[in-house]
């Protein structure tokens, strides 16, 4: 494993603990993008990629859809399975450098959140995601845009027991890697949005104010 990434299924269960109270900025300015982008997914089958603790699962499933959800870390998928509207949800521990453990054409919607720094190369996400959508099908995917690499940021937490700065490893994927990548695998690039955090998330979640007008974001719409 490319060692930058040597870490991160052990640094994610240990950071499940915390993940959801730990004043991320990036996650608070992810989801109303993301959840706008999908729009309404009722009556879809909808898959969530590298879903951590389940926040964008439920969601989903909240709001009629059936859904599958996928990540490596059992601290991860442990925090999720306790969360109410858990019970509606398929949860499936996996590793997403492999092949995914779906027939072909199976699901009508992909979410994936905040993962892709964390994959040693992207062609086999994207094409495994390719392959298990259907026709007419579409994927909403996040990442950390890679300008945050010029900051020095990736994804870090502090340990409750330790006290311990724990990264869990990130690779800095080129903003034309993620769109290359799509292209690809075969999917038609709907739409491309990057965002920043501005004074109103600043003022809800501090840890924002130092990255305002700084490209934080990238979310991708992809289309079969």
């Amino acid at each position: 494993m490319d060692d930058r990434l040597s870490g991160v299924r052990d640094g994610y269960d240990r950071w499940a603990a915390v993940y959801d109270h730990d004043a991320n900025p990036l996650p608070a300015l992810e989801e109303p993008i993301v959840r706008a982008a999908v729009g309404d997914p009722r009556g879809l089958e909808a898959l969530d990629l590298g879903c951590g603790t389940g926040r964008h699962a439920l969601w989903l499933a909240a709001r009629g859809a059936r859904v599958t959800a996928v990540d490596f870390s059992e601290g991860m998928l442990a925090e999720a399975r306790h969360k109410p509207g858990a019970a509606a949800i398929r949860f499936v521990i996996h590793d997403l450098h492999e092949r995914l453990p779906f027939p072909d054409r199976s699901f009508d919607l992909i979410v994936s959140g905040l993962l892709l720094e964390h994959l040693r190369e992207l062609g086999g996400f994207f094409g495994e995601a390719r392959r298990v959508l259907r026709p007419g099908g579409r994927a909403i995917v996040s990442a950390m845009h890679p300008a945050m690499f010029l900051r020095g940021a990736q994804a870090r937490f502090t340990d409750p027991r330790s006290g311990e700065l724990v990264m869990p490893g990130s690779a800095d994927h080129a903003l034309s890697a993620l769109v290359m990548a799509t292209v690809r695998a075969g999917f038609r690039l709907a739409g491309m949005r990057e965002a920043a955090p501005d004074e109103s998330l600043a003022a809800r979640v501090p840890r924002a104010a130092k990255y305002i007008g700084w490209p934080m974001l990238v979310v991708l719409e992809l289309e079969v």
